[in-house]
């Protein structure tokens, strides 16, 4: 990972409202697609920006989210990393409630959102590579600096995206386990799919705080514990996101361009 860092972020939603123990200041950002407040903290390597993707106050539910001006507010920021965490509920019989999971790849189930920059026209059109759809390198980091840090992460997990704002049915949640899903939640995507276009190395973890439906007799979330475990990720995670020997990855080259933005060159300008 070559590039110059300017700033790093911390994309929280439910459970995680704030960077603890930072002193931060809110900034809104003017995006193309609306504007987007966030809380810039200044730390003693690089200054961490903090989303919250439903907005700082919690006011967009997970199919309202403007996905498109979030990530654009950050790149605009100068942000070139993000972690960003999931609250999800749990498919796999191995991953309980309260269990951590470093997401390595996603399934798709949501419609109508804006999921892309590149909507053809001025904008110009684009197809994104997804075979590794989360940094590497920043996986490699997380996983490995929690080890140090005795948090247990289970290192890779298929995290299935639903539209919401209601829960799924257990038909549903069936199905998505025939198909491989490990976790189910509502805002995954297009959010890590926006942040391939734009160049931002960028990954998850998800935190499971019920059994999804139809896994036990009825939905109930968990709470006993889950702020302690987000204190500790969040550490973790500011710590990962700051790295200055991260490993090569290709994040840079995900975005394939087929006819440029309105003002050329190979990517979609802010």
């Amino acid at each position: 990972m070559s590039e110059t860092v300017e700033r790093v972020a911390i994309i929280g939603g439910t459970g995680v409202s704030d960077l603890p123990g930072l002193i931060t200041e809110r900034q809104v950002v003017d995006t193309p697609y609306g504007p987007v407040a966030v809380l810039v903290a200044q730390t003693e390597r690089y200054p961490v920006v903090f989303l919250n993707r439903h907005g700082l106050n919690r006011e967009h539910p997970p199919h309202r989210i403007n996905y498109r001006g979030n990530l654009a507010a950050l790149r605009m920021l100068g942000v070139t990393r993000v972690l960003a965490t999931y609250a999800v509920g749990s498919i796999n019989r191995a991953l309980p409630p309260g269990s951590l999971i470093v997401i390595d790849d996603y399934l798709d189930f949501t419609s109508g959102r804006s999921a892309t920059f590149f909507d053809g026209g001025d904008t110009g059109h684009a197809y994104t590579e997804m075979s590794t759809p989360c940094c590497p390198a920043l996986r490699a980091r997380l996983l490995a600096l929690a080890t140090q840090a005795d948090l247990p992460l289970h290192p890779s997990g298929v995290y299935v995206c639903t539209n919401g704002p209601r829960f799924e049915t257990p038909a549903e949640i069936r199905m998505y386990a025939q198909l491989g899903a490990d976790v189910v939640g509502m805002t995954g995507m297009p959010e890590v799919t926006l942040a391939r276009e734009l160049g931002i190395h960028y990954a998850a973890v998800a935190y499971s705080i019920n059994w999804a439906a139809g896994i036990e007799d009825q939905i109930q979330i968990v709470r006993d514990g889950i702020p302690e475990l987000l204190r500790r990720l969040l550490r973790l995670m500011l710590e990962t996101v700051q790295a200055d020997d991260l490993s090569p990855c290709r994040c840079a080259d995900a975005l394939m361009m087929v006819t440029p933005s309105r003002e050329g060159g190979g990517r979609y300008r802010l």
